[in-house]
């Protein structure tokens, strides 16, 4: 398994970095987690631009899912169109919602490039992989996700704030892509995001073995996150995510 990071920005795309999108390869499969808003366009630094073969969001905030509108455009209007169906796994209101967003009516809606499959907690197959997904702790239907194939596996947040179902589905992960929204300050609200001490202690928790701290807010000073995510008693490896980093899971 090989996993790409695409973009790691929290909440809206970063001189650096767009918003979140995470590229997920086994045996020739090339899975997206999450598409967020700036993301189809340093995707193209990676695969090729007709390359995907699934899709899964998390949750339909447009930093993790609005790019979803640039490529229906793609595989619509292309040279070559029309391409095959792509699945999308998300939540059930994904299909008004994109469409909304795209400027579409609900029909035909963006079916005409993606066969949506709404989402529930559990464990299915796509491609190589299963994926287990788990309702997490945000204001709005989110889950996190792990991603399992060829005995190796990867955990991914999404946006939540404190979460035991986190810990569940990260518990002996190879990497944790974890959200780290906040720095410490008083009156941080609850079920929102976490700090980097907050990731920290769910990867010590999961005794994962590798963490990636994620979602990084741009007004963020990203040394802060970091240190305090040496205080939050994990005992592994852990960094910042940085777009175009590979980590090949062999």
């Amino acid at each position: 398994m090989k996993v790409t990071i695409v973009g790691c920005s929290g909440s809206y795309p970063g001189p650096d970095s767009p918003a979140s999108c995470y590229l997920i390869e086994a045996d020739g499969f090339r899975m997206l987690l999450d598409f967020g808003s700036g993301s189809l366009g340093a995707l193209q630094r990676h695969i090729g631009l007709y390359d995907v073969d699934a899709i899964c969001l998390t949750h339909l905030h447009a930093d993790h899912c609005l790019d979803v509108c640039g490529y229906h455009v793609v595989r619509t209007y292309g040279p070559a169109a029309p391409y095959p169906i792509v699945p999308i796994y998300a939540p059930a209101d994904a299909p008004r919602r994109l469409a909304a967003a795209y400027g579409m009516p609900d029909e035909p809606g963006l079916e005409t490039a993606f066969d949506f499959v709404p989402l529930e907690p559990g464990s299915f197959e796509i491609g190589p992989f299963t994926l287990t997904a788990g309702l997490v702790n945000h204001p709005v239907e989110a889950y996190g996700f792990r991603v399992t194939g060829g005995g190796r596996s990867v955990a991914y947040s999404g946006d939540t704030g404190e979460s035991n179902e986190l810990v569940k589905l990260a518990a002996g992960a190879d990497l944790l892509l974890c959200e780290a929204s906040f720095v410490e300050r008083p009156g941080l609200p609850p079920g929102l995001h976490l700090t980097g001490r907050q990731a920290a202690e769910h990867a010590a928790k999961a005794d994962v073995g590798r963490l990636v701290l994620t979602h990084l807010v741009p007004w963020n000073d990203q040394a802060t996150v970091l240190r305090e995510a040496s205080e939050g008693g994990y005992g592994g490896p852990f960094e910042l995510a940085r777009s175009g980093a590979v980590y090949d899971l062999a």
